[in-house]
């Protein structure tokens, strides 16, 4: 089991990193020694099985089969729990996969709180499935008003799903807030579910360990999209789950081999490599957000633009006491032309055709985190599984962008910015 840097093949330097700067972490997160080639880099190790010098447990050896350990995988779950300064880390296929397993962790019939505005894709496998397969109970409510949240835990509670910032509306959770609630909730209630612990569970993919870190806010779990900022080159799918409690490791552990949705030994590597560079990226990239975020708000054909680090944003005192920075996503609606075409959907789809197409450095296209700046259309992309209905419920319209800061030059993204707006 992937526990923080202890006792992982030739560990270097200190046990502990807490006291590390998240620079010096990103680099030094998991560090080991490969114990047959002393190589710097843990290499990729594509065995499925592991040859035992016995039938003892003491001669079984630490490896025995790939789907329950993997050397390439314990490698980067060490050093994925050391970001987060958790405990241990389940490396999974995909973010998906993570919050699957996540809810795996309940019994049927459990009641889940979900902050309104999450990810489609966590809705789509909330409601497509586990409510199906597992008979859980979703309920979505504004999280953002913790007497909403007190209001809404029952006797069956057993998760509160936090999003924060959420995608694509960057709306922000105070997590300290979350937990406090649950937990005086359950004190005054003496025991609220028969004593059963109602877990916080934390998608810290938009943030990333580089802007916040839940667990050390009091949360139990932290999801994870490691396609995104993790990996941070648009070049592999995978996710993770972190936790803070060794019993609970156990748990996802244990479900973990038996579900088997585990991150292959490429993909780790992949990942472990972009972790070194982790802060370097996410420093520049939410720097190169700010200065987008500052320029679009001043333009007006840009009806909305949402940005944490905005004084402007509705939570930007929850952004400065919880974020090291507003993050690397801007979002912004266009504004309406009625004028020029009737109807929300026709006008705002023809809009983002002839704003993107004038551009040289973003590009039209799923997902974020990458090197490269992205544009996603909400409604079509991200969001492309919910119903209009539902979509425009949390205030995703035909005209909301998301936009996903990379690397380049600030004054190249907002020139290009500026190209795609004249073009509307």
């Amino acid at each position: 089991m992937a526990t923080a840097s202890k006792g992982h093949k030739d560990s270097r330097g200190p046990e502990s990193k807490a006291d590390m700067s998240m620079h010096s972490l990103a680099v030094h997160a998991g560090d080991t020694i490969d114990k047959v080639h002393r190589a710097i880099v843990p290499p990729i190790t594509c065995a499925t099985s592991f040859v035992v010098d016995g039938l003892g447990d003491g001669e079984k050896g630490e490896f025995a089969y790939s789907r329950v350990k993997n050397p390439t995988r314990l490698a980067y779950e060490t050093a994925l729990a050391d970001l987060e300064g958790g405990v241990y880390a389940a490396a999974t296929s995909s973010g998906v996969a993570a919050a699957s397993l996540a809810i795996d962790l309940l019994p049927s019939g459990s009641h889940v709180l979900v902050m309104r505005g999450v990810y489609g894709g966590t809705h789509r496998l909330f409601q497509g499935v586990k409510a199906v397969s597992n008979g859980i109970e979703f309920e979505y409510i504004d999280m953002t008003d913790t007497e909403t949240l007190r209001g809404r835990l029952r006797d069956t509670t057993r998760m509160v799903w936090v999003e924060t910032p959420t995608n694509p509306l960057l709306e922000l959770v105070d997590i300290r807030k979350v937990v406090e609630t649950v937990k005086r909730t359950r004190e005054d209630r003496n025991g609220c579910g028969g004593g059963r612990t109602v877990l916080v569970a934390v998608d810290n993919t938009f943030a990333s360990c580089f802007n916040q870190k839940p667990l050390d806010m009091g949360a139990d779990l932290v999801m994870l999209s490691t396609s995104k900022y993790i990996g941070g080159h648009s070049d592999l799918i995978g996710g993770a789950l972190v936790v803070r409690d060794r019993e609970l490791a156990e748990r996802v552990n244990f479900l973990s081999k038996s579900v088997g949705a585990i991150a292959s030994p490429f993909d780790c590597f992949l990942a472990l490599r972009g972790v070194k560079t982790l802060a370097l990226r996410m420093e520049r990239q939410c720097a190169n957000a700010l200065r987008v975020a500052q320029f679009l708000e001043g333009q007006e054909k840009v009806r909305d633009v949402r940005y944490p680090g905005l004084p402007s944003h509705k939570q930007h005192d929850v952004c400065r006491a919880q974020m090291r920075t507003g993050g690397a996503v801007v979002t912004i609606r266009l504004k309406e032309n009625t004028a020029e075409m009737e109807g929300e959907s026709e006008f705002s789809l023809d809009s983002v055709r002839r704003f993107v197409s004038p551009m040289r450095f973003f590009v039209l296209a799923e997902s974020l985190g990458g090197v490269e700046s992205m544009i996603n259309h909400s409604a079509t992309m991200s969001h492309g599984g919910m119903s209009r209905e539902e979509r425009e419920s949390v205030g995703v319209f035909d005209s909301t962008l998301r936009l996903s800061i990379g690397i380049e030059d600030e004054a190249d993204l907002t020139e290009d910015l500026r190209r795609g707006l004249a073009a509307l």
